[in-house]
């Protein structure tokens, strides 16, 4: 049995796909952390229109030997588990028959959050706004209740449906339990631009990670712009998070409910301690909030 049989099983099905011969590819999509996806046909479902993740060999096997003896649940399992209305649901996981973890995921017909901000497509998003971060903040609950660490909340890993009404998370590759084992100090894995400094800074983690990457989404989200004005996007950008203050979200957007800007800056206080404590606070004080920008 070889490395990823023991990690990932294979599949619920017990058997390995032929991506090749199963799917019809329609065209790719953003490409992960770890992995790169495809929209497809699945020949063996009637062409139903899925979401592929096919994912790295060298760099799955590099994260995952971080965990050895820990029991760590695998991706597949992990995404299996998460069933809620703003998380793109998994349908299946498994080995294809060259050896790379897959995943098959529901299709979600609408753009990234990233396009959207990359755009900025202001005229799309106007009015918007706090439906999809209500959203987005509701999946992140859900994956906090189930005791995990996403660590990767940022643009690129929430998808909306076409008509935006609906905004979708995905992508559990770096996700952990939210024990002791997993939240030591070391695991330097995320996307630079929003992640926390606890993380780049080897020191002990837990879930206030997801809030801090999850408030700079959030603002990057209303404002088009980021916090911090970084041109570097290796870990060292995250360096920086707690060496110069952010810059204050109403003076790029004077407009913006108070209620609305006081939760995003919340959320993105440099010390862990100062921070949003979790995501029922988030949640709560977006109550608050009586103008969507």
């Amino acid at each position: 049995m070889g490395f990823f049989d023991k990690l990932f099983g294979k599949g619920e099905d017990n058997k390995r796909a032929d991506i090749e011969l199963r799917f019809e590819r329609i065209r790719s999509a953003i490409s992960g952390t770890m992995s790169n996806f495809f929209v497809a046909k699945d020949r063996l479902n009637n062409n139903e229109i899925v979401g592929v993740k096919l994912c790295d060999i060298d760099k799955v096997e590099f994260f995952e030997n971080r965990f050895k003896g820990l029991n760590k649940p695998s991706e597949g399992q992990i995404a299996m588990g998460m069933v809620h209305p703003n998380i793109a649901k998994t349908l299946e996981y498994g080995i294809s028959t060259k050896g790379q973890p897959y995943l098959v995921m529901e299709f979600v017909d609408g753009p990234g959050l990233q396009v959207l901000i990359q755009e900025r497509a202001e005229d799309k998003l106007k009015g918007r706004r706090l439906s999809m971060i209500t959203q987005m903040a509701e999946a992140l609950r859900y994956v906090h209740k189930r005791e995990f660490i996403h660590r990767d909340i940022c643009p690129r890993n929430f998808m909306c449906t076409l008509d935006l009404e609906t905004v979708k998370l995905i992508d559990f590759g770096l996700t952990l339990p939210a024990t002791k084992a997993f939240m030591v100090p070391g695991n330097r894995t995320g996307t630079p631009l929003y992640m926390a400094s606890e993380i780049v800074r080897r020191r002990a983690t837990d879930q206030r990670v997801d809030i801090f990457s999850f408030g700079v989404t959030c603002y990057h989200l209303v404002t088009l712009d980021l916090p911090w004005q970084i041109s570097d996007t290796t870990g060292k950008a995250a360096l920086q998070h707690d060496t110069a203050p952010p810059q204050e979200i109403l003076e790029l957007r004077p407009d913006l409910d108070k209620s609305l800007a006081s939760t995003i800056m919340a959320a993105i206080k440099p010390n862990p301690d100062e921070r949003t404590p979790d995501m029922d606070t988030f949640i709560r004080q977006l109550r608050h909030v009586k103008k969507s920008p």
